[in-house]
Protein backbone atom coordinates (compact mmCIF):
# COMPACT_ATOMS: atom_id res chain seq x y z
CA UNK A 1 0.00 0.00 0.00
CA UNK A 2 2.85 2.24 0.73
CA UNK A 3 4.03 2.27 -2.35
CA UNK A 4 0.37 3.27 -4.08
CA UNK A 5 0.01 6.03 -1.86
CA UNK A 6 1.06 8.57 -4.33
CA UNK A 7 -1.86 7.82 -6.50
CA UNK A 8 -4.54 7.53 -3.93
CA UNK A 9 -6.73 10.87 -4.21
CA UNK A 10 -6.61 13.80 -1.80
CA UNK A 11 -9.79 12.83 -0.16
CA UNK A 12 -8.84 9.01 0.42
CA UNK A 13 -5.52 9.83 1.72
CA UNK A 14 -7.54 12.96 3.92
CA UNK A 15 -9.84 9.76 5.36
CA UNK A 16 -6.66 7.38 5.99
CA UNK A 17 -4.83 10.35 7.87
CA UNK A 18 -7.96 11.14 9.85
CA UNK A 19 -8.34 7.31 11.02
CA UNK A 20 -4.51 7.72 11.49
CA UNK A 21 -3.99 4.31 9.44
CA UNK A 22 -1.54 5.97 8.12
CA UNK A 23 0.21 9.37 8.49
CA UNK A 24 1.14 12.56 6.59
CA UNK A 25 4.72 12.01 6.76
CA UNK A 26 4.16 8.41 5.33
CA UNK A 27 2.45 10.04 2.81
CA UNK A 28 4.94 12.97 1.70
CA UNK A 29 7.53 10.45 2.09
CA UNK A 30 6.22 8.10 -0.55
CA UNK A 31 5.34 11.22 -2.51
CA UNK A 32 8.59 12.04 -2.77
CA UNK A 33 10.34 8.83 -3.80
CA UNK A 34 7.67 9.47 -6.93
CA UNK A 35 8.93 12.48 -7.31
CA UNK A 36 12.75 11.18 -7.33
CA UNK A 37 11.87 8.42 -9.63
CA UNK A 38 10.11 10.43 -12.76
CA UNK A 39 10.93 14.18 -12.28
CA UNK A 40 13.69 13.88 -14.31
CA UNK A 41 11.81 12.75 -17.39
CA UNK A 42 9.01 14.93 -16.45
CA UNK A 43 10.05 18.24 -16.00
CA UNK A 44 7.02 19.30 -13.62
CA UNK A 45 8.39 21.09 -10.57
CA UNK A 46 10.01 24.46 -10.57
CA UNK A 47 11.32 24.33 -7.28
CA UNK A 48 10.92 21.31 -5.32
CA UNK A 49 10.67 21.99 -1.35
CA UNK A 50 11.11 18.56 0.22
CA UNK A 51 12.90 19.37 3.38
CA UNK A 52 9.61 22.30 4.08
CA UNK A 53 7.12 19.31 3.08
CA UNK A 54 8.74 17.21 5.52
CA UNK A 55 8.76 19.60 8.03
CA UNK A 56 5.08 20.62 7.60
CA UNK A 57 3.74 16.71 7.32
CA UNK A 58 5.63 16.63 10.90
CA UNK A 59 3.51 19.31 12.32
CA UNK A 60 0.03 17.66 10.83
CA UNK A 61 0.97 14.60 12.37
CA UNK A 62 1.50 16.33 15.65
CA UNK A 63 -1.39 18.22 15.27
CA UNK A 64 -3.67 15.42 14.48
CA UNK A 65 -2.31 13.17 17.67
CA UNK A 66 -3.29 16.07 19.58
CA UNK A 67 -6.94 16.18 18.46
CA UNK A 68 -6.71 19.30 16.27
CA UNK A 69 -7.79 17.93 13.24
CA UNK A 70 -8.21 20.96 10.47
CA UNK A 71 -10.09 18.86 7.84
CA UNK A 72 -10.73 16.79 4.73
CA UNK A 73 -7.42 17.95 3.26
CA UNK A 74 -5.20 17.82 6.39
CA UNK A 75 -1.80 16.63 5.96
CA UNK A 76 -2.60 16.04 1.96
CA UNK A 77 0.73 16.96 -0.33
CA UNK A 78 0.04 19.63 -2.90
CA UNK A 79 1.71 22.04 -5.19
CA UNK A 80 0.91 24.91 -7.20
CA UNK A 81 1.78 26.44 -10.63
CA UNK A 82 4.72 29.43 -9.89
CA UNK A 83 2.58 31.96 -10.46
CA UNK A 84 1.10 32.24 -6.65
CA UNK A 85 3.21 34.16 -4.61
CA UNK A 86 4.42 32.28 -1.64
CA UNK A 87 6.48 33.92 1.24
CA UNK A 88 9.99 33.00 1.37
CA UNK A 89 9.70 30.80 -1.74
CA UNK A 90 11.06 31.93 -4.73
CA UNK A 91 8.28 33.04 -7.57
CA UNK A 92 9.12 32.80 -10.92
CA UNK A 93 6.38 33.32 -12.80
CA UNK A 94 7.69 31.19 -15.60
CA UNK A 95 10.08 34.18 -16.42
CA UNK A 96 13.91 35.10 -16.68
CA UNK A 97 12.23 39.17 -14.94
CA UNK A 98 11.15 37.76 -11.74
CA UNK A 99 14.05 34.40 -11.88
CA UNK A 100 15.12 35.82 -8.30
CA UNK A 101 11.39 36.76 -6.66
CA UNK A 102 10.78 35.79 -3.88
CA UNK A 103 8.07 37.15 -1.87
CA UNK A 104 7.63 38.31 1.84
CA UNK A 105 3.71 37.28 1.68
CA UNK A 106 1.30 34.34 0.31
CA UNK A 107 -1.06 34.64 -2.19
CA UNK A 108 -5.22 34.56 -0.90
CA UNK A 109 -5.38 31.19 -1.84
CA UNK A 110 -2.06 29.91 -0.50
CA UNK A 111 -2.94 30.97 3.31
CA UNK A 112 -6.42 29.08 2.80
CA UNK A 113 -4.19 25.75 1.82
CA UNK A 114 -2.31 26.57 4.97
CA UNK A 115 -5.03 27.22 6.94
CA UNK A 116 -6.86 23.88 5.61
CA UNK A 117 -3.87 22.00 6.58
CA UNK A 118 -2.34 21.03 3.55
CA UNK A 119 1.74 20.67 2.30
CA UNK A 120 2.75 22.34 0.08
CA UNK A 121 5.65 20.58 -1.98
CA UNK A 122 6.49 22.77 -4.64
CA UNK A 123 6.07 25.21 -7.47
CA UNK A 124 4.84 23.75 -10.90
CA UNK A 125 6.68 24.89 -14.48
CA UNK A 126 4.38 26.57 -16.80
CA UNK A 127 4.93 29.23 -19.61
CA UNK A 128 6.32 32.28 -19.55
CA UNK A 129 4.28 34.57 -17.56
CA UNK A 130 1.54 32.11 -18.26
CA UNK A 131 0.66 33.53 -21.54
CA UNK A 132 0.38 32.00 -24.91
CA UNK A 133 -0.48 28.50 -26.41
CA UNK A 134 3.13 28.16 -27.64
CA UNK A 135 5.06 24.46 -26.68
CA UNK A 136 7.95 25.89 -25.03
CA UNK A 137 9.58 28.30 -22.25
CA UNK A 138 12.86 29.37 -23.75
CA UNK A 139 14.59 29.76 -20.01
CA UNK A 140 13.51 26.75 -17.98
CA UNK A 141 12.73 23.21 -18.27
CA UNK A 142 9.34 22.15 -20.54
CA UNK A 143 6.95 19.29 -18.60
CA UNK A 144 6.41 16.36 -20.31
CA UNK A 145 3.38 14.67 -20.98
CA UNK A 146 3.21 11.31 -18.49
CA UNK A 147 0.63 9.57 -21.08
CA UNK A 148 3.77 10.28 -24.01
CA UNK A 149 7.18 11.12 -23.89
CA UNK A 150 6.86 12.95 -27.04
CA UNK A 151 3.71 14.83 -26.81
CA UNK A 152 2.57 18.50 -25.09
CA UNK A 153 1.04 18.21 -21.78
CA UNK A 154 -1.03 21.95 -22.86
CA UNK A 155 -1.09 25.48 -22.17
CA UNK A 156 0.42 27.48 -19.28
CA UNK A 157 -0.70 25.46 -16.23
CA UNK A 158 0.84 22.15 -18.00
CA UNK A 159 3.67 20.99 -14.99
CA UNK A 160 0.64 20.92 -12.46
CA UNK A 161 -1.18 18.86 -14.85
CA UNK A 162 1.62 16.36 -15.13
CA UNK A 163 2.23 16.18 -11.48
CA UNK A 164 -0.72 15.48 -10.71
CA UNK A 165 -0.99 13.27 -13.12
CA UNK A 166 2.12 11.06 -12.73
CA UNK A 167 1.26 11.16 -8.80
CA UNK A 168 4.15 14.11 -7.67
CA UNK A 169 1.58 15.76 -5.53
CA UNK A 170 -2.34 14.86 -4.39
CA UNK A 171 -3.79 18.06 -5.77
CA UNK A 172 -2.55 21.22 -7.38
CA UNK A 173 -4.07 24.94 -8.29
CA UNK A 174 -3.49 26.59 -11.85
CA UNK A 175 -4.54 29.62 -13.62
CA UNK A 176 -6.60 29.50 -16.32
CA UNK A 177 -6.95 32.85 -18.53
CA UNK A 178 -8.01 31.36 -21.86
CA UNK A 179 -8.23 27.36 -21.00
CA UNK A 180 -4.86 26.89 -19.12
CA UNK A 181 -6.20 24.66 -16.00
CA UNK A 182 -8.80 22.76 -19.11
CA UNK A 183 -6.55 22.28 -21.34
CA UNK A 184 -3.64 20.81 -19.69
CA UNK A 185 -6.20 18.47 -17.57
CA UNK A 186 -7.97 17.18 -20.78
CA UNK A 187 -4.66 16.65 -22.59
CA UNK A 188 -3.24 15.07 -19.35
CA UNK A 189 -6.31 12.95 -17.89
CA UNK A 190 -7.48 14.90 -15.21
CA UNK A 191 -9.75 16.80 -13.65
CA UNK A 192 -9.25 21.00 -14.37
CA UNK A 193 -12.03 23.22 -12.59
CA UNK A 194 -11.98 27.18 -13.76
CA UNK A 195 -14.49 28.42 -11.24
CA UNK A 196 -16.69 31.28 -11.61
CA UNK A 197 -15.00 34.33 -12.42
CA UNK A 198 -14.49 35.87 -8.82
CA UNK A 199 -14.86 32.78 -6.70
CA UNK A 200 -11.45 32.64 -5.90
CA UNK A 201 -9.00 35.34 -4.68
CA UNK A 202 -6.30 36.20 -7.41
CA UNK A 203 -4.40 38.27 -4.75
CA UNK A 204 -0.95 37.60 -5.13
CA UNK A 205 -1.02 35.84 -8.18
CA UNK A 206 0.55 37.16 -11.01
CA UNK A 207 -1.94 38.53 -13.79
CA UNK A 208 -1.97 38.03 -17.58
CA UNK A 209 -5.34 39.84 -17.71
CA UNK A 210 -7.33 41.21 -14.83
CA UNK A 211 -10.49 40.74 -16.31
CA UNK A 212 -10.23 37.11 -17.66
CA UNK A 213 -7.59 35.60 -15.40
CA UNK A 214 -9.42 32.72 -12.81
CA UNK A 215 -7.61 30.75 -10.36
CA UNK A 216 -8.83 26.89 -9.31
CA UNK A 217 -7.86 23.07 -8.71
CA UNK A 218 -6.20 20.77 -10.71
CA UNK A 219 -6.72 17.29 -9.44
CA UNK A 220 -7.45 13.31 -10.20
CA UNK A 221 -10.78 13.15 -9.37
CA UNK A 222 -13.96 15.60 -9.04
CA UNK A 223 -14.20 14.70 -5.19
CA UNK A 224 -11.11 16.40 -5.00
CA UNK A 225 -11.69 19.13 -6.42
CA UNK A 226 -14.86 19.93 -4.95
CA UNK A 227 -12.83 19.55 -1.58
CA UNK A 228 -9.61 21.76 -2.92
CA UNK A 229 -12.41 24.79 -4.38
CA UNK A 230 -14.05 24.60 -1.00
CA UNK A 231 -10.65 25.31 0.75
CA UNK A 232 -9.83 28.38 -1.29
CA UNK A 233 -12.69 30.18 -2.33
CA UNK A 234 -14.82 33.07 -0.59
CA UNK A 235 -14.76 36.59 -0.34
CA UNK A 236 -11.59 38.33 -0.27
CA UNK A 237 -11.52 42.10 0.75
CA UNK A 238 -7.42 42.62 -0.98
CA UNK A 239 -9.60 41.12 -4.08
CA UNK A 240 -12.08 43.67 -5.44
CA UNK A 241 -13.21 41.12 -7.86
CA UNK A 242 -13.94 38.46 -5.40
CA UNK A 243 -17.45 37.62 -5.18
CA UNK A 244 -19.44 38.29 -1.69
CA UNK A 245 -21.74 35.03 -2.19
CA UNK A 246 -21.81 32.36 0.45
CA UNK A 247 -19.48 29.45 -0.29
CA UNK A 248 -21.28 26.18 -0.74
CA UNK A 249 -19.92 22.87 1.01
CA UNK A 250 -19.21 21.00 -2.60
CA UNK A 251 -18.70 17.91 -1.10
CA UNK A 252 -22.48 17.90 -0.50
CA UNK A 253 -23.50 18.21 -4.21
CA UNK A 254 -21.77 14.70 -5.26
CA UNK A 255 -24.93 12.84 -4.72
CA UNK A 256 -24.83 11.06 -7.22
CA UNK A 257 -28.15 11.29 -8.82
CA UNK A 258 -28.76 13.36 -12.14
CA UNK A 259 -31.83 11.61 -13.11
CA UNK A 260 -34.11 14.91 -14.42
CA UNK A 261 -31.55 17.02 -15.14
CA UNK A 262 -31.11 18.70 -18.32
CA UNK A 263 -28.35 18.70 -20.47
CA UNK A 264 -27.50 20.95 -23.67
CA UNK A 265 -25.09 19.60 -25.86
CA UNK A 266 -23.42 22.54 -27.78
CA UNK A 267 -23.51 22.81 -31.28
CA UNK A 268 -21.66 24.82 -34.27
CA UNK A 269 -19.27 26.77 -33.14
CA UNK A 270 -18.64 23.95 -30.33
CA UNK A 271 -19.19 20.11 -32.84
CA UNK A 272 -16.63 22.18 -35.85
CA UNK A 273 -13.48 21.39 -35.97
CA UNK A 274 -13.22 17.62 -34.58
CA UNK A 275 -11.03 14.62 -34.40
CA UNK A 276 -13.10 11.92 -34.95
CA UNK A 277 -11.94 9.74 -32.20
CA UNK A 278 -13.06 13.01 -29.79
CA UNK A 279 -16.67 13.16 -31.32
CA UNK A 280 -16.81 9.91 -30.40
CA UNK A 281 -15.77 10.32 -27.17
CA UNK A 282 -18.22 12.89 -26.87
CA UNK A 283 -21.19 10.87 -28.14
CA UNK A 284 -20.53 8.18 -25.84
CA UNK A 285 -20.35 10.47 -22.41
CA UNK A 286 -23.37 12.06 -23.50
CA UNK A 287 -25.46 8.59 -23.91
CA UNK A 288 -24.00 7.91 -20.41
CA UNK A 289 -25.44 10.93 -18.83
CA UNK A 290 -28.99 10.08 -20.97
CA UNK A 291 -28.30 6.53 -19.31
CA UNK A 292 -28.08 8.19 -16.30
CA UNK A 293 -31.50 9.72 -16.51
CA UNK A 294 -30.64 12.81 -17.86
CA UNK A 295 -32.58 14.59 -20.74
CA UNK A 296 -30.37 15.45 -23.61
CA UNK A 297 -30.97 18.68 -25.83
CA UNK A 298 -28.79 20.82 -28.19
CA UNK A 299 -28.02 23.70 -27.92
CA UNK A 300 -26.57 26.44 -30.45
CA UNK A 301 -24.60 29.51 -29.11
CA UNK A 302 -23.99 31.73 -32.16
CA UNK A 303 -22.46 34.27 -29.93
CA UNK A 304 -19.66 32.40 -29.38
CA UNK A 305 -18.21 32.02 -32.51
CA UNK A 306 -16.92 36.09 -31.65
CA UNK A 307 -15.49 35.23 -27.78
CA UNK A 308 -12.34 34.45 -29.50
CA UNK A 309 -11.82 37.77 -31.32
CA UNK A 310 -13.30 39.57 -27.91
CA UNK A 311 -11.21 37.10 -25.92
CA UNK A 312 -7.45 38.59 -28.29
CA UNK A 313 -8.18 42.05 -27.92
CA UNK A 314 -8.95 41.96 -24.28
CA UNK A 315 -6.53 40.14 -23.16
CA UNK A 316 -3.73 41.70 -25.80
CA UNK A 317 -4.12 44.85 -24.17
CA UNK A 318 -4.53 43.60 -20.58
CA UNK A 319 -1.12 42.08 -20.53
CA UNK A 320 0.57 44.74 -21.83
CA UNK A 321 -0.68 46.77 -19.59
CA UNK A 322 0.70 44.75 -17.24
CA UNK A 323 3.90 44.62 -18.92
CA UNK A 324 4.36 47.68 -20.45
CA UNK A 325 7.02 48.67 -17.57
CA UNK A 326 9.53 45.72 -18.35
CA UNK A 327 8.31 45.44 -22.00
CA UNK A 328 10.45 49.10 -22.84
CA UNK A 329 12.67 48.47 -20.40
CA UNK A 330 14.06 44.81 -20.96
CA UNK A 331 12.56 43.68 -23.55
CA UNK A 332 15.36 41.42 -24.65
CA UNK A 333 14.52 39.19 -21.36
CA UNK A 334 11.51 37.87 -22.65
CA UNK A 335 10.98 34.93 -25.10
CA UNK A 336 11.20 36.15 -28.71
CA UNK A 337 7.23 34.55 -29.07
CA UNK A 338 6.02 35.93 -26.25
CA UNK A 339 7.57 39.55 -26.28
CA UNK A 340 5.61 39.80 -30.18
CA UNK A 341 2.51 38.79 -28.63
CA UNK A 342 2.65 41.04 -26.04
CA UNK A 343 3.56 44.24 -28.36
CA UNK A 344 0.83 43.08 -30.50
CA UNK A 345 -1.24 44.99 -27.40
CA UNK A 346 -0.40 48.21 -28.71
CA UNK A 347 -1.48 48.18 -32.04
CA UNK A 348 -5.32 47.34 -30.35
CA UNK A 349 -7.18 50.62 -29.97
CA UNK A 350 -9.18 51.94 -27.63
CA UNK A 351 -12.36 51.33 -29.48
CA UNK A 352 -11.59 47.80 -30.71
CA UNK A 353 -11.00 46.99 -26.47
CA UNK A 354 -14.40 48.66 -25.40
CA UNK A 355 -16.29 47.42 -28.36
CA UNK A 356 -14.93 43.64 -27.07
CA UNK A 357 -16.41 44.40 -23.70
CA UNK A 358 -19.79 44.95 -25.35
CA UNK A 359 -19.44 42.06 -27.34
CA UNK A 360 -18.59 40.18 -23.69
CA UNK A 361 -21.78 41.43 -22.32
CA UNK A 362 -24.17 40.07 -25.28
CA UNK A 363 -22.23 36.49 -25.08
CA UNK A 364 -22.48 36.53 -21.69
CA UNK A 365 -26.04 37.19 -21.96
CA UNK A 366 -26.87 34.49 -23.93
CA UNK A 367 -25.28 31.43 -22.35
CA UNK A 368 -26.93 33.00 -19.30
CA UNK A 369 -30.55 32.58 -21.83
CA UNK A 370 -29.32 29.06 -22.45
CA UNK A 371 -28.95 28.12 -19.03
CA UNK A 372 -32.22 28.99 -18.03
CA UNK A 373 -33.42 25.86 -20.31
CA UNK A 374 -30.62 23.81 -19.30
CA UNK A 375 -28.87 22.97 -16.01
CA UNK A 376 -25.29 22.63 -17.59
CA UNK A 377 -23.67 22.55 -21.17
CA UNK A 378 -21.37 20.47 -22.28
CA UNK A 379 -18.83 19.59 -25.40
CA UNK A 380 -15.43 18.24 -25.81
CA UNK A 381 -12.79 20.33 -23.88
CA UNK A 382 -10.54 19.98 -26.81
CA UNK A 383 -11.20 19.18 -30.74
CA UNK A 384 -8.11 16.89 -30.71
CA UNK A 385 -5.67 14.67 -28.36
CA UNK A 386 -1.95 15.95 -27.27
CA UNK A 387 0.27 16.52 -30.31
CA UNK A 388 3.61 16.14 -30.44
CA UNK A 389 6.00 19.02 -29.09
CA UNK A 390 7.09 20.61 -31.77
CA UNK A 391 3.54 19.75 -33.96
CA UNK A 392 2.31 22.81 -34.92
CA UNK A 393 -0.67 21.76 -37.24
CA UNK A 394 -3.12 19.15 -36.71
CA UNK A 395 -5.57 17.95 -39.77
CA UNK A 396 -9.12 17.94 -38.69
CA UNK A 397 -11.94 17.71 -40.76
CA UNK A 398 -9.54 16.92 -44.16
CA UNK A 399 -7.92 20.66 -43.13
CA UNK A 400 -4.79 21.63 -41.68
CA UNK A 401 -5.14 23.79 -38.59
CA UNK A 402 -2.86 25.40 -36.63
CA UNK A 403 -3.10 23.73 -32.90
CA UNK A 404 -2.79 26.98 -31.18
CA UNK A 405 -5.84 28.69 -32.84
CA UNK A 406 -8.02 25.65 -32.48
CA UNK A 407 -7.04 24.04 -29.40
CA UNK A 408 -8.89 26.51 -26.43
CA UNK A 409 -11.90 27.01 -29.15
CA UNK A 410 -14.34 25.18 -27.13
CA UNK A 411 -13.35 26.16 -23.57
CA UNK A 412 -12.48 30.04 -24.36
CA UNK A 413 -15.37 31.59 -24.56
CA UNK A 414 -16.19 30.78 -20.70
CA UNK A 415 -12.93 32.51 -19.97
CA UNK A 416 -14.86 35.90 -22.01
CA UNK A 417 -18.15 34.72 -19.73
CA UNK A 418 -16.53 34.08 -16.82
CA UNK A 419 -18.74 30.97 -16.18
CA UNK A 420 -17.70 28.04 -13.91
CA UNK A 421 -16.36 24.98 -16.30
CA UNK A 422 -14.56 21.76 -15.93
CA UNK A 423 -12.55 19.59 -17.97
CA UNK A 424 -13.38 15.58 -16.95
CA UNK A 425 -11.91 12.79 -18.63
CA UNK A 426 -14.14 10.97 -21.18
CA UNK A 427 -11.86 8.46 -22.86
CA UNK A 428 -8.41 7.65 -24.88
CA UNK A 429 -7.90 7.45 -28.45
CA UNK A 430 -6.06 4.68 -29.92
CA UNK A 431 -2.44 5.86 -29.04
CA UNK A 432 -3.67 5.87 -25.52
CA UNK A 433 -4.20 10.28 -24.92
CA UNK A 434 -6.37 11.41 -22.92
CA UNK A 435 -9.61 13.19 -24.08
CA UNK A 436 -11.44 15.64 -21.75
CA UNK A 437 -15.29 16.00 -21.69
CA UNK A 438 -16.52 19.62 -20.77
CA UNK A 439 -19.08 20.92 -18.48
CA UNK A 440 -20.22 24.53 -18.11
CA UNK A 441 -22.45 25.65 -15.61
CA UNK A 442 -24.67 29.01 -14.20
CA UNK A 443 -22.44 31.79 -12.49
CA UNK A 444 -21.15 30.41 -9.35
CA UNK A 445 -23.08 27.17 -9.50
CA UNK A 446 -20.08 25.24 -9.01
CA UNK A 447 -22.04 22.72 -7.03
CA UNK A 448 -23.70 22.00 -9.89
CA UNK A 449 -21.15 21.40 -12.83
CA UNK A 450 -19.36 19.08 -9.80
CA UNK A 451 -22.65 16.88 -9.33
CA UNK A 452 -23.11 16.40 -12.76
CA UNK A 453 -19.24 15.68 -13.43
CA UNK A 454 -19.15 13.36 -10.58
CA UNK A 455 -21.87 11.10 -11.74
CA UNK A 456 -20.51 11.23 -15.16
CA UNK A 457 -16.69 10.32 -13.63
CA UNK A 458 -18.19 7.51 -11.15
CA UNK A 459 -20.26 5.53 -14.10
CA UNK A 460 -17.35 5.61 -16.30
CA UNK A 461 -14.44 4.84 -14.52
CA UNK A 462 -11.79 6.58 -16.54
CA UNK A 463 -9.99 7.42 -13.72
CA UNK A 464 -8.68 4.42 -12.59
CA UNK A 465 -6.08 4.54 -15.56
CA UNK A 466 -2.93 5.32 -15.02
CA UNK A 467 -0.23 7.40 -16.86
CA UNK A 468 2.36 4.48 -18.35
CA UNK A 469 5.67 6.84 -17.20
Amino acid sequence: MRDDLAFLTAAELGRLIRKKTISPVEVVEATLRRIEAVEQRLHAYMTLLADAGLRAAKEAEAEIAAGRHRGPLHGVPVAVKDLFSTRGVRTTAGSKILAAWVPDYDATVIERLRAAGTILLGKHHLHEFAAGMGQINPHYDNPVNPWGPDRYPGSSSSGSAVAVAAGLCAGALGTDTGGSIRHPASLCGIVGLKPTYGRVSRFGVFPLSWSLDHAGPMTRCVEDAALLLHAIAGHDPRDASSSRAPVPDYGKALVGDIRGMRVGLLTGHFAHPMDPEVRGALVAAVELLRGLGAAIEEVALPKAEHALTAYHAIVSSEALAVHERWIKARPQDYGGDNRTRLLHGASVLATQYLQAQRARVLIRQEVDDALRRVEVLVSAALPVTAPKYGQHTVTLDGRNEEFRTIASRFIRPFNVTGHPSISVPCGFDQAGLPIGLQIVGRWLDEATVLKVAHAYETAAGWRSRRPPV
